[in-house]
């Protein structure tokens, strides 16, 4: 038996500690918060991760469930953060996985000794915990580290980024400025223009933007009908369907994308365009500078503001690792699977990519091949980084070079490669 640090209890953290014991292993999880969830559990304070007191999925439940755990039949077809919040502690107790979590833990550090085991260093309120592991398996999330923007000159107002909205009161009666054009973004856009004096909306690209429900069914859904077919014939048919329902982004005011479906992140947003059209929501060019409260966009025009949100991102980071042995915080993530490291055997990252769809299915595919691995009922490839290679060379969708877009996969595509591996 093998003893095994998890690092987070989020929604990748509890299926790894599931799959791990399910085959035998001693699994050790800590996490930083006060119960499972990651940043599905809502908490007010602005330092914790968390997502907005107004979210819900975006990616239906049909293709977000956990197969060993379905979602209780009366969810809705997007699920709000309490539901979700509900269904991860559900599973955290319906596998007795509580026993196995220290909350309140913060991991400090990671080395690996001589022997090839991890020791791990972790503080508790103000007790640091040393624990010697065969394995480790990285569940931390890429969604807590925030990527701000730079523009020349100052902003004499607030200049936030969407990490920190937890409630929308805070925009009550402000001249509000959101910028991006991603689900953060035109959720905050949305939900603020209810509250705000006004609203306007920044981009620097064109987006796709996709409703929730196409022909009566969830998107994703719908789009899993057609998906069989060749990837650029998706990509037109899908295309032409947003067309018909919703026109083109000129009609409303934003750019038009400026690649196929599929070439960045889409966002998908049933409200912004009925905002934009009700004139909650006045879109704008990119920024070009700052003073005081005015903006001044690359098309010329300008406007006064007294908060702007940069909904820009996040920063992939492990700060428990020395950068010299892990930092994925620019360029390529060079992981077979998107989960093992081309040299480490017994290190595995649970989590670290971004489909189109849900991540959660992906996730508790990837822990089932960590715990084969580990309990010796599957066998890593030999030519390993040549695999790596291959995946980096040819990604599931040519997107553009962002470092948001490191870590794409199709959903199904992915999903499919994860199963030829437990078949």
């Amino acid at each position: 038996m093998k003893k095994v640090c998890v690092i987070g209890a989020g929604p990748s953290g509890i299926t790894a500690a599931k799959n791990l014991r399910d085959e035998g292993m001693e699994v050790v999880v800590y996490d930083l918060g006060s119960d499972v969830g990651g940043n599905w559990v809502f908490i007010e304070e602005v330092g914790h991760s968390s997502v907005f007191e107004t979210t819900h999925i975006i990616s239906s439940k049909t293709l977000s469930e956990y197969a060993d755990f379905p979602m209780p039949a009366d969810y809705p077809d997007y699920p709000s953060h309490r539901h979700l919040a509900q269904y991860f502690q559900d599973y955290a107790r319906h596998f007795e996985l509580y026993p196995l979590i220290r909350f309140k833990t913060l991991v400090k550090n990671c080395v690996q000794l001589p022997d090839g085991k991890w020791q791990v260093t972790a503080q508790c309120n103000h007790e640091e915990l040393t624990e010697v592991f065969d394995a480790l398996a990285v569940c931390n999330g890429h969604h807590w580290l925030p990527r701000m923007p730079e523009y020349s000159g100052t902003f004499a107002g607030e200049f936030i980024h969407s990490h920190e909205v937890k409630k929308f009161s805070r925009f009550a009666g402000k001249r509000v400025l959101v910028i991006g054009g991603g689900n953060s973004a035109c959720d905050v856009a949305v939900e603020s223009s209810r509250v705000a004096a006004s609203v306007d909306m920044s981009w620097r690209r064109g987006y796709w933007i996709a409703p929730k429900f196409m022909m009566g069914k969830p998107s994703d859904v719908f789009s899993t009908k057609i998906h069989w077919l060749p990837r650029k014939l998706w990509q037109k048919l899908s295309a032409l369907s947003l067309y018909f329902r919703n026109g083109r982004n000129s009609d409303y005011g934003l750019q038009e994308p400026d690649g196929p479906l599929g070439s960045h992140h889409p966002t998908i947003n049933e409200d912004l365009f009925f905002t934009i059209r009700h004139g909650k929501i006045k879109p704008r060019q990119d920024i070009d500078s700052l003073n005081g409260n005015t903006v001044f966009f690359k098309d010329g025009s300008r406007g006064e503001y007294d908060i702007i949100v940069a909904c820009t991102g996040y920063i992939i980071a492990h700060p428990f690792f020395e950068k010299s042995l892990i930092d994925y915080s620019t360029g390529e993530v060079p992981l077979w699977l998107r989960m093992m490291h081309p040299e480490i055997e017994n290190l595995y990252f649970i989590g670290l990519f971004q489909p189109l769809g849900c991540i959660w299915p992906g996730s508790e595919l990837q822990s089932k091949i960590m715990a084969r691995e580990l309990s010796g009922k599957w066998k890593r490839p030999a030519d390993i980084q040549k695999r790596i290679s291959a995946e980096l060379k040819h990604p599931d969708f040519s997107q553009i070079n962002t470092p948001r877009h490191t870590i794409t996969v199709d959903f199904h595509r992915f999903r499919k490669r994860l199963l030829a591996q437990l078949s």
